[in-house]
């Protein structure tokens, strides 16, 4: 599982609004750091990871909400939500194909056509939940919310803290459009 990184120059003095412009920018870069393969269902433990940066991403969101613009964060939360949801019906499908893989193997022959015919229903619904997530993660999409993520925090930081947020930005660089994600890459 991918770690939370922690947040650069952070410290109980920070105000609130500060802070909370720092962690949302770490969580939505992670985020976006765990898209990359996230649709390939022979590597479960991609979208394992990015639920996760999702959910961490999530709550950073809705500890710090007071924070940042109503109309705007309310929206971004939203889409927050919509891809948390979609990547966790994705690894639901993944979890018990795993598992049933796992039970099958163990089973006498003559006991696995039940547990296989569950495994290929499973699949089904694998692919079904793999497209419902392919456009909400797809490369434009996650720049275009992560932008919107960045938007918010500097709407609650003062120059000098968009400024250092802009050199980190250059030197992680985090400057330049998303790079494409290796599937789409390869397609």
């Amino acid at each position: 599982m991918a770690r939370a990184r922690e947040v650069p120059d952070l410290t109980c003095a920070d105000p609130y609004a500060l802070a909370a412009a720092r962690v949302l920018v770490i969580r939505a870069d992670e985020l976006l750091e765990q898209a990359s393969g996230v649709l390939d269902v022979s590597d479960i433990e991609r979208v394992h990871d990015m639920r996760v940066a999702s959910r961490r991403l999530r709550a950073a969101m809705e500890i710090f909400e007071p924070c940042f613009p109503r109309k705007e964060f309310r929206a971004a939360l939203r889409d927050v939500k919509g891809i948390a949801d979609a990547l966790g019906e994705r690894r639901d499908r993944d979890v018990a194909i795993v598992a049933l893989e796992k039970l099958a193997a163990k089973m006498a022959a003559s006991d696995r056509p039940g547990v296989e015919f569950l495994i290929e229903r499973l699949r089904g619904e694998q692919a079904a939940a793999n497209e419902s997530l392919a456009p909400l993660v797809a490369q434009q999409r996650l720049a275009e919310l992560h932008e919107r993520l960045r938007r918010l925090s500097a709407a609650v930081e003062g120059p000098a803290e968009r400024e250092e947020r802009a050199e980190q930005a250059v030197e992680a660089g985090l400057d330049r459009p998303v790079r494409p994600l290796r599937e789409e890459a390869r397609a």
